[in-house]
């Protein structure tokens, strides 16, 4: 029961993240809420589960299913100027699940883990960003490269991570918790 239980969490929270995706906030540079969907998952399901829907997510988007912003899909999407960032979401899991296994699971451990993985999704998004655009004859400077991929995002994404580790904490309490192990054994 409990194996259907976070699979079904896990599905859940990969469905989240897409929905999120999909919801543009229109500004001078649009954004979504595609990362706060990042970091609720790990949030509230911990790194392995969270990790686990992250990847479904990127699986489902990279199979053709519509799942990305703009309602796009496809491996076209992985291989075009912002697939680096998407595909960025894993690192982002990796400094969670790091952080909380040397670190434990507080409130600011989960901050810095999720802040320390979106610095790394940044940079791994700036990278194939610039050599996507390098590749299609579309020169630019790191300025630029930086004014237009890391600088507009910087505060949305720092709310984004605030919001849903406030979420994630009031969610935690209302999901299901796995019954304890027992050792007959020792009965």
């Amino acid at each position: 029961m409990q194996k259907l239980i976070n699979l079904t969490e896990i599905a859940l929270m990969a469905a989240l993240i897409a929905v999120c995706a999909w919801v543009t906030v229109p500004t001078s540079v649009p954004f979504t809420l595609q990362t706060f969907g990042v970091f609720l998952a790990l949030c509230s399901l911990g790194s392995l589960k969270g990790s686990a829907s992250v990847a479904l997510y990127i699986l489902i988007g990279a199979a053709g299913a519509p799942v990305f912003s703009g309602f796009k899909g496809g491996a076209g999407v992985l291989l075009g100027p912002t697939g680096g960032y998407i595909t960025g979401f894993l690192a982002i899991c990796v400094f969670y699940a790091l952080g909380e296994r040397f670190f434990g699971k507080s409130r600011v451990t989960r901050i810095v883990s999720l802040a320390a993985g979106l610095a790394a999704c940044y940079a791994a998004g700036t990278f194939w960003f610039a050599r996507v655009m390098s590749t299609g004859g579309s020169a630019m400077t790191v300025l630029q490269i930086l004014s237009v991929c890391v600088f507009p995002f910087i505060i949305p994404d720092c709310v984004k991570l605030a919001a849903a580790a406030l979420v994630a904490e009031r969610i935690t309490k209302l999901l299901p918790k796995a019954p304890k192990k027992t050792n007959k054994s020792a009965e």
